[in-house]
């Protein structure tokens, strides 16, 4: 069957058919990564949508969403080669009516960590998502781990709000040097690109320490290690499903999560931890 690409409200009504739909969103530029979370959809689903659309309204005054890269015919050459039944791309005034009035807040955990550096981002991806969703329709959803604060609050959303999609978390994806895989990494100089490795390699520092105290310690001692053209905005232990810190004493699941500035590419990345298994 040919690849659908719906443009609008109407035209993604056309393209539903029967069957379990499952639902990849992204803002395109789509690489690796986001073939992994097309392939986990196509082994759960009868269907694949694939959203392509670069979402204003998680975008801060002084982002990048005029420089988000906008790689829309390579997209459809992924989606073609990966199988995908449906590419969604909705311009930004058939997603928002011009008089719109009501959003998603994201409440406390929105506000904290990568929320705190970037006001009102979770606001305008959880209203997006909720968006996409009732215009979809998918029993299943799938999201990429790297994002994982996002994660944990889209799941967060629909237990809160009663939303019948399954939420699914892919692994992160990453480069051979360990990288995570990201639509930005495209931004990176050779010269910013091994500053960037410091992430990585934080993370890998602080998951082989046993408690968080060393945890913290090690992964901090590589990105101070980075130097000045490493401008670190947060390394945080945190309960993956509330983004609290967590403290000496946890056990069980943790996120190791950073953000950091290189050049004039913002960065994040995590690495899932079992803290004091017993």
């Amino acid at each position: 069957m040919d690849l659908i690409i719906a443009r609008n409200r109407d035209d993604l009504v056309k393209a539903r058919t029967g069957g379990e739909v499952a639902l990849v969103p992204t803002m395109g530029a789509l690489h690796e990564g986001h073939r992994s979370l097309i392939r986990l959809a196509r082994a759960r689903a009868d269907r694949v949508v694939v959203s392509i659309f670069v979402n204003p309204l998680q975008f801060g005054p002084s982002e990048d969403f005029s420089r988000y890269p906008r790689t829309f015919d390579a997209d459809l050459e992924v989606c073609r080669s990966e199988g995908v039944d449906v590419v969604f791309h909705p311009s930004a005034g058939d997603m928002y009516h011009p008089d719109r009035q009501v959003s998603l807040r994201s409440g406390r955990m929105g506000e904290i960590v990568e929320g705190a550096s970037r006001p009102g981002h979770f606001d305008g991806v959880l209203t997006v998502v909720l968006k996409l969703f009732n215009l979809v329709q998918p029993h299943v959803a799938i999201f990429g781990q790297k994002d994982a604060q996002q994660l944990a609050l889209i799941r967060r959303m629909v237990a809160d709000l009663d939303v019948p999609v399954e939420i699914i978390g892919a692994p992160t994806v990453r480069e051979p040097d360990g990288l995570a895989l990201s639509s930005r990494n495209r931004y990176l100089s050779a010269a910013d690109r091994q500053v960037a490795l410091a992430l990585s390699r934080a993370l890998r520092a602080g998951a082989a320490e046993p408690v968080p105290s060393r945890i913290r310690a090690a992964a901090h001692a590589v990105l101070d290690a980075a130097g000045p053209e490493l401008d670190v905005d947060y390394l945080v232990l945190v309960d993956p499903a509330t983004f609290t810190e967590v403290q000496e004493s946890y056990t069980g699941e943790a996120v190791l999560a950073v953000a950091a500035k290189v050049g004039s590419t913002r960065l994040i990345d995590n690495v899932t931890l079992t803290l004091n298994p017993t």
